[in-house]
C-alpha cells in the first residue's frame, strides 16, 4: 500500500527500529505475536524491559519525564514497525493512560512516586472505570467514597478491567459528591490492589480467556495523597485519558500489518485473484490511509498543545470498524481452516487462531467508549445535530 510515511529521514528511522528489534525480541514470543496466540504476563514484561533499557518505552511523554523526544511521525513509524516485526504490545494502562494524567494533573509527589515505576514496569496498572451499570454510560457509575480521617473508604464494583490479574494499581473514577449533577461529582483515586478490601474476580470470554476481570472494593481506604488533582474533577481527567486511549485505537500499525497477513492468506488460499477480496482489500487499504492522515494531523496538534476533542471519537469508530472488518475477511478466506487443529501444515503459521482472533476483536467497537457512543458526540459536537 502507498506509505505515507516515506522520507529519507523515516527510512533511517525504520532501519534503527527493526535493527533493535531483530536484536531484543524473543523469537518463541515473536512466534505467539505471529499467530496472534494469548499471551503470558513474562512475554510482556520482557519486552517492556528491553524497550525500558533502550528508552523508547514511552513515545508519547514529553523527555523531561523519560520519553524518547520522538515526534509524530517517528512516533507513528515505530508503532506500524513493531506490528509489523510482531513485538508484543506494551502494558498501555500505565503507559498511555494513567501516565499521561499523572504528567498532567498530579501532584510532584505522585509523579515522583509513580512515573518511574511505570516506565520500568515495577507496577503494572490497570483501570477502573466501568462498572455493571456503567459502561457507555459511564457517568452514571456508583461506586462511591466516603470521608473519613486522612482519606476515603471506596466501595463498589467494577468490570471488564483487563488484565487485572497481572496488576498491583488501579486507577479509579468513584463517586465523591451524590448531590450535584452526575459528571460534576466524581474523583480519580489510587487504588493498591493488595490493599484491604479490594477482591478480583476473573471473567471468561467467547474466545475462551479470562483477560478481563471484575473487581470488589470493599471499604477500601484511599489515602488524600492518592486523590489525583481535585475532588470532584475526575471526569475532567476521565475525558482527557480517554482521548489519549481513542488516539491509539485507531491502530493504524496494527491495520496495516493485518491488511497484510490477509493478502497473504488469500494467495495461499488460491484466493488472490478473486474480484471480491480483491475489492474489499482496496477499500481497506483506502481506509487505513485516510485513518493514517487523520491520525498524524492529530498527533501534530497534540504535540503543538492543542486540547484533542471529538476528532479522537472519529478514529476510534473508523479505526474499530477497519480492524474488525479485517478479521471478518480473514474468517471468511480462511473458512473451515480458522477452526483449531484444521490449517493445512503449509498454512499453519498464517491460518493458526484466526476464530480466536476474530472472536477476541470483537471487543474493539465497545471499550474506550461504544462506537454507539462515538457517533453520538460526532453528531452532537461536530455536526450540531
Amino acid at each position: 500500500m502507498t506509505d505515507l510515511l516515506n522520507a529519507p529521514e523515516d527510512s533511517a528511522f525504520r532501519a534503527e527500529i527493526r535493527a533493535f528489534v531483530e536484536a531484543e525480541l524473543d523469537p518463541a514470543t515473536r512466534a505467539k505475536v505471529s499467530r496472534g496466540s494469548p499471551l503470558a504476563r513474562e512475554d510482556f514484561l520482557r519486552w517492556h524491559r528491553s524497550m525500558h533499557r533502550k528508552g523508547w518505552v514511552a513515545p508519547g511523554w514529553p523527555a523531561e519525564h523519560g520519553g524518547p523526544g520522538w515526534t509524530a511521525r517517528q512516533r507513528l513509524i515505530a508503532d506500524e514497525e513493531m506490528f509489523r516485526l510482531h513485538t508484543p504490545p506494551l502494558p498501555g494502562f500505565g503507559l498511555k493512560m494513567i501516565g499521561p494524567i499523572l504528567i498532567r494533573f498530579g501532584s510532584p509527589e505522585q509523579q515522583q512516586r509513580f512515573l518511574p515505576r511505570i516506565l520500568s514496569c515495577e507496577d503494572w496498572w490497570c483501570q477502573g472505570f466501568s462498572e455493571p451499570g456503567a459502561g457507555s454510560d459511564l457517568a452514571s457509575l456508583r461506586s462511591r467514597a466516603v470521608r473519613t480521617d486522612g482519606g476515603w473508604l471506596v466501595s463498589g464494583s467494577k468490570t471488564w478491567t483487563t488484565y487485572a490479574q497481572y496488576a498491583n494499581w488501579i486507577f479509579c473514577l468513584v463517586r465523591t459528591d451524590p448531590e450535584v449533577k452526575k459528571q460534576q461529582g466524581i474523583s480519580m483515586m489510587l487504588i493498591d490492589m493488595a490493599a484491604p478490601g479490594v477482591s478480583r474476580r476473573p471473567i471468561r470470554l467467547m474466545d475462551g480467556t479470562e483477560e478481563v476481570n471484575e473487581i470488589f472494593l470493599d471499604n477500601v481506604f484511599v489515602p488524600d495523597d492518592l486523590v489525583v488533582g481535585e475532588i470532584n474533577k475526575g471526569w475532567t481527567y476521565a475525558k482527557a485519558l480517554l482521548e489519549h486511549e481513542r488516539l491509539g485505537i485507531g491502530g493504524v500499525g496494527r491495520s496495516k500489518h493485518l491488511l497484510a497477513r490477509v493478502r497473504e492468506m488469500a494467495e495461499a488460499a488460491g484466493l488472490g485473484d478473486d474480484p471480491e477480496i480483491s475489492a474489499r482489500l482496496a477499500a481497506f487499504e483506502i481506509d487505513i490511509m485516510a485513518i493514517e492522515a487523520t491520525t498524524l494531523r492529530l498527533l501534530a496538534a497534540a504535540e503543538a498543545g492543542r486540547t484533542l476533542g471529538a476528532e479522537t471519537s472519529l478514529l476510534k469508530v473508523r479505526g474499530t470498524e477497519v480492524q474488525q472488518g479485517l478479521t471478518e475477511l480473514m474468517l471468511d478466506i480462511a473458512g473451515p481452516a480458522a477452526l483449531p487443529g484444521s490449517a493445512g501444515d503449509c498454512a499453519d503459521a498464517l491460518f493458526a487462531n484466526v476464530a480466536y482472533q476474530f472472536l477476541n476483536w470483537r471487543k474493539l467497537s465497545i471499550y474506550g467508549g461504544s462506537n454507539e457512543i462515538q457517533r453520538s458526540i460526532l453528531a452532537g459536537q461536530v455536526l450540531g445535530l
